[in-house]
């Protein structure tokens, strides 16, 4: 199945980011029992082609879209971005990071790679 979210509206945006921000600060609250890693903000963007991001000075950044996904695909986003601010890398530590708590992270990225963000 190929989901496409296609919500590019400002009003739209400004309409949903205080919900994004709360699922995003309860799901990294969450995980983040499990990691225990700081991390400065989060903030909640209106990307065109990105579900998250973390920057080197430890800012977590999501898409106001990721309200719009199944859980399991948001999860895998929140854990994605919050394993960064350990290992700011794809490597093999980092994906060992992820599945500590997404054990089952290869076949949610697979089908996510279905979604188009636009």
């Amino acid at each position: 199945m190929k989901y496409i979210l296609k919500t590019n509206s400002r009003k739209y945006f400004l309409n949903n980011k205080e919900k994004a921000r709360e699922i995003a600060e309860s799901r990294i609250e969450y995980f983040n029992c499990f990691y225990k890693f700081y991390f400065n903000k989060i903030r909640i963007k209106k990307q065109k082609s990105r579900w998250g991001s973390c920057s080197e000075k430890g800012n977590l950044n999501f898409n106001y879209k990721i309200i719009f996904l199944p859980q399991k695909f948001s999860d895998y986003v929140f854990v994605h971005e919050l394993c960064h601010i350990k290992e700011f890398n794809h490597s093999k530590k980092f994906w060992e990071l992820v599945k500590k708590t997404i054990p089952d992270y290869k076949e949610i990225r697979n089908e996510f790679k279905k979604i188009t963000v636009s």
